[in-house]
């Protein structure tokens, strides 16, 4: 017990000795606490942002976004910054740690690569800040919600531009078409030269001028082309994370894009159950503007196409033979029946293009291999709606209309294709 006594006296003396350096402590950490405190909030803005991005953002395209950030005190400060990502980034957890030296900026660049057309919102970012006592941290909220619009990539119309007006249309895809007839303007009568055809030889202005004279023509020019996007909910299915709308408006914008070049004026209509989008066809310098901005945010409907009020539209608006280039789905014979009188009156009057799509899944379904039950019945169904779609086509086609069944991947090339074909043809 006396042990114990002296043990308890010894510790006890010991703990009467650091009473005082913890009191000294802990008032210097109250003190220093509040110096931290006040080195932090008494700036009412301790730091200048902006976010620096385009207008106009390319879908599939990285975008580079800017952020600038600036101290705005005589202090250091530890700053931990969180952005406003879009929705559509998928990033909650990311953020960006600096310490800032006082009024020197910070610069932040990522990458922004949208998936989906229509607006995206940038939502305000926010600062954690601290001291170089890291005793304190204050959070600032910064109220900068951006909207911007997310447009088809200009780059594909670029490359397909280059495709049909280059001579690397074989390797590319785009087929070099051979002109059928006479789809050409008289524009003058020139010298005969070696190379010219003999056919084109006019001799009553040879026999006039005693030399050979001949015709020289151009390809005409100036025809309407409209083309037509069937908004319903067949147009909703995906494939390699796109829709057929998608596809639909990729390839409008590039096909379009290529008229233009050419010479033809043109025009487009989006439609479901209603008639959404009308643009008359035109070749101004901001035709294509026009189509753009019309279709950057166009969304399916989830309802039943009305052909009857898109032909009612077409006739009392179109008063000139003109090219239409349908881009739609149809699922089941039933689909067909129901659209095909009115696919035929719009093709009597004018040129009409119908592009349906093949299911590149069932493509794949078809032609496997089957290893159990499951799969085989899965292969006979893959088979019967490929051959359905091609009985779809088949109809068509005996009913005078021309028909385009693609793979989503290959719509635009096939598109231009048929377009350079049909123009060859003096079809229009």
């Amino acid at each position: 017990m006396f042990t114990i006594g002296v043990v308890l006296y010894a510790i006890g003396s010991f703990v009467e000795l650091l009473i005082f350096p913890a009191q000294l402590f802990f008032i210097s950490l109250g003190l220093l606490t509040l110096l931290d405190a006040l080195l932090i909030f008494l700036v009412k803005k301790p730091l200048s942002y902006q976010r620096t991005l385009k207008e106009r953002i390319d879908l599939g395209d990285a975008n580079k976004i800017k952020l600038t950030i600036v101290n705005q005190t005589r202090q250091p400060l530890l700053v931990r910054f969180y952005e406003g990502f879009p929705v559509e980034m998928q990033e909650r957890n990311r953020s960006y740690h600096s310490l800032l030296l006082p009024h020197k900026d910070w610069s932040i660049v990522y990458e922004f690569i949208p998936t989906k057309r229509g607006d995206v919102v940038f939502n305000s970012p926010y600062f954690i800040l601290s001291s170089v006592f890291h005793l304190v941290q204050r959070r600032i909220l910064i109220d900068d919600v951006q909207s911007v619009k997310i447009f088809p990539s200009m780059n594909q119309l670029k490359k397909y531009e280059l495709m049909v007006f280059s001579n690397k249309k074989i390797q590319t895809g785009i087929k070099r078409i051979r002109k059928i007839g006479n789809n050409s303007e008289f524009e003058q009568i020139k010298e005969y030269i070696q190379g010219d055809e003999v056919k084109s030889i006019n001799w009553k202005a040879t026999s006039r001028t005693n030399s050979l004279k001949v015709n020289k023509y151009q390809e005409e020019k100036s025809q309407n082309v409209y083309c037509v996007l069937d908004k319903s909910r067949s147009m909703q299915m995906e494939f390699d994370d796109l829709s057929l709308l998608d596809y639909s408006i990729n390839s409008i914008l590039t096909l379009s894009n290529i008229m233009l070049k050419n010479g033809d004026k043109i025009g487009l209509f989006t439609f479901s159950d209603t008639i959404d989008s009308k643009i008359i066809a035109g070749k101004n310098n901001y035709q294509m503007q026009l189509l753009i901005d019309a279709l950057y945010n166009q969304e399916t409907a989830f309802k039943n196409p009305n052909y009857e009020l898109l032909y009612q539209t077409i006739r009392t608006t179109v008063k000139t033979r003109s090219l239409f280039i349908l881009f739609t789905n149809f699922e089941t014979e039933e689909a067909l029946h129901r659209a095909l009188p009115i696919l035929q009156k719009i093709n009597q009057k004018h040129l009409l293009v119908v592009v349906l799509f093949q299911n590149s899944d069932l493509e794949v379904l078809s032609f496997r291999k089957p290893k159990a039950m499951r799969e085989v019945y899965q292969s006979i169904v893959a088979e019967q709606m490929t051959e359905l779609k091609t009985k779809i086509v088949a109809q068509l086609r005996q009913s005078g209309i021309q028909t385009i069944l693609t793979l989503p991947n290959d719509l635009t090339v096939k598109s231009i294709n048929k377009y350079l074909e049909l123009k060859a043809k003096g079809m229009l």
